[in-house]
């Protein structure tokens, strides 16, 4: 639904803004064909991200999701500053003001990218893809630089003659909207990427799974990476050292499935069972 609606809006835009002589809403089309390719790598993560783990990659694809995500990110960023350089020079360039039309079309553009924001961005929470949320910021970016070049080109036009270059300043400020968009977005992809620890809330509900279980008497070392929308969690557990090696591991086994019933995006948990020492504990 983004991709598609991405198309057809970078062609409105892109001869709205041709045929209404503003820059504005040229650099809108510009964002929106950014976006079109956005999309596609976000579709690309997500369905390589799909793949099942193999000899090659025990871990799975999901660190397709969060590549697509950093990728975007520079595409965003990209655009960001190209719409800003010509911005620059459209303002130091004397030029007629924009057609009234074109405002029109920015109310439309406006009212679709925020309702396509909002599905996005709860489907991007309720799957966990970073991947699929970079994409849903995308299209709030484009709604935000939409309302720019609206704020520009109606200046422009009740100001009159000497106003013109309103219109490119609001293409400079959505250009300044999307470079914070683009780094906003960057820099979660690369903390996955780098195997940072999530959320602490995350790290509390899989230690607390962990000591609902009896015969679990200490924990330590707790670690956890996000491998796309799946967390892999390693996890040291004490226990009575009276246990027999078969009783501790069916303690391990119901350490794992406490955790994974208290965190389903748990797709791997491994449990390292150890003695209980109280003077280390």
């Amino acid at each position: 639904m983004g991709l598609l609606s991405n198309a057809a809006l970078a062609v409105v835009k892109l001869v709205a803004g041709v045929a209404g002589n503003s820059y504005a809403l040229v650099a809108d089309a510009i964002e929106s064909g950014a976006d079109v390719l956005a999309s596609l790598v976000v579709l690309g993560g997500l369905r390589l991200a799909a793949r099942d783990a193999d000899d090659d990659y025990p871990f799975g694809y999901g660190r397709a999701e969060p590549l697509a995500a950093a990728t975007v990110s520079l595409m965003l960023l990209g655009a960001a500053f190209g719409i800003g350089w010509e911005a620059i020079s459209e303002i130091r360039r004397p030029h007629q003001a924009p057609a009234p039309f074109t405002l029109g079309v920015l109310v439309g553009v406006v009212l679709l990218k925020q309702w396509l924001f909002r599905k996005q961005h709860a489907a991007g929470q309720a799957s966990g893809s970073p991947a699929v949320q970079a994409d849903a910021w995308h299209h709030l970016s484009d709604a935000v630089t939409s309302g720019a070049a609206f704020v520009g080109i109606l200046v422009a036009l009740v100001g009159g003659p000497g106003w013109e270059a309103a219109d490119d300043w609001a293409a400079l400020v959505a250009a300044l909207v999307i470079l914070a968009n683009g780094v906003a977005l960057l820099r979660p992809a690369v903390h996955d990427l780098m195997d940072r620890a999530p959320e602490a809330n995350v790290r509390d509900r899989i230690l607390d799974a962990a000591r609902t279980v009896s015969d679990v008497q200490h924990l330590e070392k707790l670690k956890v990476r996000r491998v796309g929308a799946a967390l892999f969690v390693d996890l040291h557990v004490q226990a009575d050292p009276a246990l027999s090696l078969h009783e501790a591991h069916i303690v391990s086994g119901r350490v794992k499935t406490a955790i994974r019933s208290a965190v389903p995006a748990a797709a791997g948990v491994l449990i390292h069972m150890e003695p209980f020492e109280p003077e280390t504990a």
